[in-house]
């Protein structure tokens, strides 16, 4: 997902104008070209999570591993009804929580999208 951000920006009209001016190419890449390719690389890793707390059930039940993926399993099984929604509850506020990070730092990394700038 970088490499393929970083190329889309590469052949943007400011990396070629900074280039021509002189940077060098590692200042070009690191200041200008990543900075603009972070927003898109951000929210691939933040929609990736949910992805990841998916897999960890898979995992821990086909490998023997006690977690939260045998817990939920094992839960599901007995018919746990509690702790099934416990955990449940717990996934959400945690992928809730990523997303709010990842929400966050998108007004880090591009000011233009911080709140009370659009005036």
């Amino acid at each position: 997902m970088t490499r393929s951000s970083l190329l889309e920006v590469l052949y943007k009209n400011y990396i070629r104008t900074a280039r021509a001016k002189g940077l060098k190419e590692r200042k070009v890449v690191l200041r200008y070209a990543l900075k603009n390719a972070a927003p898109a690389i951000l929210t691939a890793v933040g929609q990736s999570f949910g992805s990841l707390i998916t897999g960890t059930i898979v995992t821990e039940t086909l490998f023997n591993i006690p977690g939260l993926g045998m817990l939920t399993m094992g839960s599901i099984n007995r018919r746990d009804v509690y702790v099934i929604q416990g955990v449940v509850l717990f996934v959400t506020l945690l992928y809730v929580l990523v997303n709010l990070v990842v929400d966050i730092l998108y007004g880090f990394v591009d000011p233009r999208l911080q709140p009370g700038r659009n005036k």
